[in-house]
C-alpha cells in the first residue's frame, strides 16, 4: 500500500468514511508531511561548514526570535515557537543564516523539543568548536492547547547551555542578558 493509501484507510476508519471534500486529502496529508519532515534530508555538518575567519573576535554571537514549526512525534500535531541562540566562537564564525538553517534541520522532524534544543547545541559546539553555547527554545504545542488537556497560551521553555556559557556564571548572564535585551 502507498503512504495515501494507508492513511486513506486510517481516515475511513477514524471517520466511518472519507466524505467527498476529504478524497484528495491523503495526498494533500502525505505532501504536507513531506515538507514538514524535510529536515530527515538535512545534514548539520553540511549546513554548518561554510565558516569565516573571526578575525580575533572572541565575543558572544547572539541571534534571537527564529521561528520554527515542528510536528510532536506523539501526537503528530504540530508545535511552533522561537529559538534563541548565542554561542562563543573559537577561530571561526558562521552566517547568521545559517543558523536559522539549522533550527529549521531539527524542527522539520518528528520531534519533542527537549531533544531539539539538545540537538541544536550539540550541532553548534561540535560544527563550529564554539566555546560555549546556550540555545532557549519557546514552543506552544498543538497537543496541550486543541486536545488533552486544552491548555491555549501554555508555552513550554527548555534550555541547553554548554562549555564556558555554563562554567562562568557572569559569561552565562551576559549571555541571557544579551538574548532578553529590547
Amino acid at each position: 500500500m502507498t503512504p495515501e493509501e494507508h492513511l486513506r484507510a486510517a481516515l475511513a476508519a477514524v471517520a466511518c468514511g472519507i466524505p467527498e471534500g476529504m478524497i484528495d486529502t491523503p495526498a494533500r496529508v502525505v505532501k504536507a508531511w513531506r515538507d514538514m519532515t524535510r529536515g530527515y534530508g538535512e545534514d548539520p555538518a553540511s549546513i554548518l561548514s561554510r565558516t569565516f575567519d573571526a578575525d580575533g573576535y572572541d565575543q558572544i554571537v547572539c541571534l534571537r526570535g527564529v521561528a520554527f514549526q515542528s510536528l510532536c512525534e506523539h501526537h503528530l500535531l504540530p508545535f511552533t515557537g522561537t529559538v534563541d541562540l548565542a554561542y562563543l566562537p573559537g577561530a571561526r564564525v558562521v552566517g547568521l543564516s545559517k543558523l536559522a538553517r539549522l533550527v529549521d534541520c531539527f524542527a522539520r522532524r518528528f520531534q519533542i523539543q527537549e531533544r531539539m534544543t539538545k540537538q541544536i547545541a550539540d550541532a553548534v559546539e561540535q560544527h563550529l568548536s564554539a566555546r560555549g553555547v546556550l540555545v532557549v527554545v519557546r514552543g506552544t504545542h498543538s497537543c496541550m492547547t486543541c486536545r488533552g488537556v486544552l491548555k491555549p497560551g501554555a508555552e513550554m521553555v527548555t534550555s541547553d547551555v554548554r562549555g564556558l556559557l555554563r562554567e562562568v556564571p557572569a559569561a552565562r548572564g551576559e549571555a541571557l542578558a544579551l538574548l532578553r535585551a529590547d
